[in-house]
């Protein structure tokens, strides 16, 4: 499944530099599907979601950090467990239960990402 932040966060930061998808965001910030993966042009999320990539979308919270569930992978391929979670000091990086994904959804999310 993916990670989620939830409203508890303090707003530091810790986390955002940790993904190694390019997932987290700060609240209010737009976000784009191409930034820290392969990317590009018209593409289809796993979710079903038809987007340009390259095209700022809509954040997801407008007032704490967020993570875009489409680019969320628990760092499956690159880490024993997911940063934001290890990295987070108020403990609100924790399974996301409306978006349950298996280990090997996980790593063809990374492979769709990233152009493997």
């Amino acid at each position: 499944m993916a990670i989620k932040i939830t409203d508890e966060c303090i707003n530091c930061g810790a986390c955002e530099p940790e993904c190694p998808n390019n997932a987290i965001y700060e609240g209010a910030v737009d976000w784009k599907a191409s930034e820290g993966t392969s990317l590009s042009g018209m593409v289809v999320m796993k979710s079903g979601l038809t987007i340009d990539a390259n095209t700022p979308q809509e954040p997801v919270s407008d007032d704490v950090y967020f993570i875009v569930t489409d680019k969320c992978t628990e760092c499956m391929g690159f880490h024993e467990e997911p940063q934001c979670a290890a990295v987070c000091p108020v403990d609100c990086c924790i399974p996301d239960e409306e978006h349950v994904e298996s280990t090997e959804s996980l790593l063809e999310k990374k492979a769709f990402l990233h152009g493997e």
